[in-house]
């Protein structure tokens, strides 16, 4: 072993603390009655050793506290070298103090102990013993894992076992906050130390353990220690892409609670930084503007082990800061365009962050922006020709009869292709009146009756998973299938919730590719799709699938099956290989798992491949835009469909009246049968009213919900607009008859395309 002794060497705790911005003394000194006192005086310290630099080392061997380090510092006489030293000439006592590995302390405090020693301490006052086990622990990398570590000196060098004994953890943070506060700044002051102190070269999974340790501790919850939370997760989100693998697998092993509430420090820890309610207890953001970028780059390492969790183990909604609703996020949206996942943070490249408020804006205000740039392009070239201005030129107009719906609006669409990101505007040939928003909603609602209805044959409805899915048939135009995939489109861009049930791995299809290929002759909708994609639409096949692969008996003998399918085509059955010769291919024990992976690749992509490619186009030629690449399949859902979460209290503050006031006898009682239905009859009301069971993305607030007073005998039942958004009450003269008409009312409403 050698060092390199040159003139740019630099003392060893000089340089490394170099590595890190300094820690800003006033940012710890704010907040009153704040538990943990300044460290104005103790980073001052640091600081003014800093500056002195290399004059506080005039011994030529003085050497920094060796036990703890990995690999021989560099050493700075004042006497400068340019030849290289060997270890070898150096001393046998020095030599001894380094170890190729450090060794970590043994600690035998349990937690039962630990616990004990809090209890006595509570009851005594007097709290030396748990001060000197903090101070002790978090003086270090090395006593971190002394303390919590499972064993010692045991690797524990895989991504299934951290090799913390989290409940340990657990309890000395829960126990923290509750002891004096001398204590919680020794602990601050150690992790300031421990990072202060971090050396070069790759990590170790004792290190990184370490750094799994630091992150959970519940003290980073005020501005005053946002400093040193800051430069915990700049050292973390700069770690090499394997250390993060190996984190991403320990957290996805934490409790759900100290998961949620690591994401809960973390988006706290940006929404301050963004907008601080006093701007003084921060450093300037000029100063501290890799803050949120390090913050982000942790947080997706928890959505990746979020992601990567069967089932999940948070919604992924609750990786979703709101605050983001407030920010420019457009200019975030073309800053991500123009330099893509480069240097530059923007929030799109951490998409999971962003609500779906967020990303329906984008790629409504995208698609509006192209649409915006055409129909300037067509007004300047009629000018140019001294042509007469139509404005109805900045709309998409659509005219349909209604006996000819499907027809004419396939028509229409066809033809005005090029239109259709402008505003959707709709007029039913032969009926007068002006589209305000009703009569589009009526065509998009007549529309979805028609096609899903199971006669017309395009799709199927499968009892089980009450769902619809693609007709196998084959024909030779599948244009139809386009203008499905168009509607969804133009609901999207229109802000229309469709009352449509695709199972999930529809939206998963969609975002094969989320951007349209050039290459035409590309194959799109081809996910990788499992079992578990099948068991929502087909549960009685996925079921006996799962049961093939479990079944501990002989498969061929048994099963008796082959490589080869049948599938019912317009009441004639045909065979499909799943591979070429598969109908002489047995199924046995070995091959089982590729028989079934290769089944529902056929019956979910290749059997329906030219139906879903003709609903791919359709769809992405309205919404083609990179804002797509942004957007989980749940979200494309979401802004197709609208949300399933009712909150039938927020329908209440935002409701409109017209005929009747909020105080009015009949409200009253509307509202006292309404807020305690079951959630089944709440989605009832809603359906009967909107034509849809779900919530716009906006929430109940975009839901325009009108309750209006109609005078007629109380002998009737509700009535309701759908197109409208509006439910038409009698004047019932008491909460009973109320109830009983308006459950009637809704439960034997027509749902759409429902058998």
């Amino acid at each position: 072993m050698h060092l390199n002794m040159s003139e740019n060497n630099c003392p060893f705790e000089e340089r490394d603390r170099d590595r890190l911005p300094p820690i800003l003394n006033h940012s710890l000194d704010r907040g009153p009655k704040f538990p943990f006192p300044s460290y104005g005086s103790f980073i001052s310290t640091l600081n003014h050793k800093r500056e002195s630099g290399s004059h506080s080392l005039s011994s030529p061997f003085l050497l920094p506290a060796v036990k703890q380090v990995r690999e021989l510092p560099p050493i700075c006489p004042d006497v400068r070298q340019k030849h290289r030293i060997s270890i070898d000439v150096l001393p046998p006592e020095v030599k001894a103090r380094f170890f190729s590995e450090p060794i970590i302390p043994i600690r035998t405090k349990t937690a039962k102990e630990f616990q004990e020693d809090v209890e006595r301490a509570t009851i005594s006052g007097d709290w030396k013993q748990v001060h000197d086990f903090y101070l002790t622990t978090f003086d270090s990398f090395l006593e971190l894992n002394g303390a919590f570590k499972k064993e010692a000196n045991a690797p524990f060098n895989t991504t299934e076992d951290s090799g913390i004994n989290i409940k340990f953890v657990n309890i000395v943070y829960d126990a923290l906050l509750h002891t004096p506060a001398d204590t919680q700044k020794s602990v601050l002051k150690g992790i300031i130390n421990s990072l202060l102190r971090e050396w070069k070269g790759p990590r170790t999974k004792d290190d990184l353990r370490a750094y799994f340790v630091l992150v959970q501790n519940p003290q980073y919850t005020s501005p005053a220690t946002y400093v040193i939370y800051a430069h915990l997760l700049r050292q973390i989100a700069a770690l090499a892409e394997t250390d993060h693998h190996f984190l991403m697998h320990w957290f996805k092993k934490l409790p759900q609670k100290r998961f949620k509430q690591l994401v809960e420090r973390l988006q706290l820890f940006i929404t301050t930084r963004l907008f601080p309610a006093k701007p003084e207890e921060l450093p300037p953001m000029a100063k501290c503007s890799w803050w949120i970028p390090s913050a982000t780059k942790v947080l997706s390492l928890l959505n990746a082990a979020n992601t990567i969790s069967s089932p999940p183990i948070i919604p992924f909604t609750d990786l979703y800061n709101l605050t983001l609703d407030h920010i420019d996020f457009m200019e975030d949206y073309h800053t991500w365009q123009a330099h893509g996942n480069s240097n530059r943070f923007t929030f799109c490249q951490f998409p999971f962050i962003l609500s779906t408020v967020v990303k329906k804006a984008i790629i409504q205000r995208d698609s509006e922006q192209q649409m915006i740039s055409m129909a300037r392009q067509t007004l300047v070239d009629k000018v140019s020709r001294r042509q007469r201005v139509d404005m109805s030129l900045l709309f998409l107009n659509i005219k349909v009869r209604r006996l000819q719906l499907v027809s004419d609006s396939l028509d229409e669409l066809s033809r005005k292709r090029a239109d259709l990101k402008k505003k959707l505007k709709v007029t039913f040939v032969g009926e007068a009146g002006l589209d305000m928003g009703g009569l589009t909603k009526e065509w998009f609602l007549l529309l979805i009756r028609q096609i899903f209805h199971t006669d017309y044959g395009m799709f199927t409805y499968v009892k089980e998973s009450q769902c619809h899915w693609f007709s196998s048939w084959k024909c030779d135009n599948y244009s139809e299938f386009r203008l499905v995939g168009a509607l969804m489109g133009l609901a999207v861009y229109n802000s229309i919730t469709l009352d449509i049930r695709f199972p999930p791995c529809v939206y998963k299809k969609l975002l094969t590719p989320p951007i349209v290929p050039c290459d035409l002759d590309t194959t799109v909708g081809m996910a990788t799709l499992t079992l578990d994609d099948l068991q929502q639409i087909m549960p009685d096949l996925a079921h006996g699938l799962g049961e093939l692969l479990s079944y501990e008996g002989n498969v061929e003998e048994d099963f008796y099956t082959t490589f080869q399918v049948f599938q019912e085509e317009l009441g004639v059955i045909k065979s499909y290989n799943l591979k070429p010769g598969g109908d002489k291919i047995p199924v046995t024990n070995l091959n089982r798992k590729e028989y079934v992976q290769l089944y529902i690749d056929f019956l979910l992509n290749k059997s329906i491949y030219r139906q879903f490619a003709a609903f791919y186009h359709g769809f992405h030629s309205v919404c083609a835009s990179n804002a797509l690449m942004l957007l989980r399949p749940e979200e494309v859902e979401i802004l197709v469909c609208g949300s399933p979460n009712l909150d039938m209290g927020s329908l209440q503050r935002v409701v409109q009246y017209e005929g009747y006031s909020k105080t009015d006898p009949t409200i009253r009682a509307f509202w006292d049968v309404v807020l305690p239905f079951p959630l089944e009859l709440q989605k009832k009301l809603l359906h009967f009213t909107t034509g849809s069971d779900r919530v716009p993305v906006g929430g109940m607030a975009d839901l325009n919900f009108k309750i209006s007073k109609i005078d007629v005998s109380t002998d009737w039942l509700p009535v309701s607009h759908t197109c409208f958004n509006q439910i038409c009450l009698p004047p019932y003269k008491s909460k009973k008859e109320l109830r009983q008409k308006l459950t009637i009312a809704i439960s034997n409403a027509e749902g759409f395309g429902l058998e």
